[in-house]
């Protein structure tokens, strides 16, 4: 179990807020499937190219999302497997909950 003093609960607390909004999670989700520009994003996404480089601003800002310039365009991607992973688990979770199943933690340990 991990142990948080107060600033990593602050800055957990800020990674799990930006995970709180939709227009974030579509675009962190077409970033997991593989680096992605602004424009291929915003298409996905169904977004102003403006609103998901703001969105896009703010994730890299908390360490989800790294960019790489690519002659005129930026390309973005996931920081690392971490994130990926903490898009997976929640992903998991609300279909847990939307099918009924629990997975408790092992309680003998």
């Amino acid at each position: 179990m991990a142990n948080l003093d107060a600033d990593a609960a602050a800055t957990v607390a800020a990674t799990l807020q930006a995970l709180a909004t939709p227009s974030r999670l579509l675009i962190l989700t077409q970033l997991r499937q593989g680096p992605r520009a602004v424009t291929e994003l915003a298409e996905a996404v169904g977004m102003e190219q403006s609103a998901v480089s703001h969105q896009l601003r703010l994730l890299r800002n908390l360490g989800l999302v790294t960019g790489t310039r690519q002659g005129r365009s930026i390309v973005y991607s996931l920081y690392d497997t971490h994130v990926a992973q903490l898009l997976d688990e929640a992903v998991y979770h609300v279909e847990h909950l939307r099918l009924g199943l629990v997975d408790r933690p092992d309680r003998a340990g």
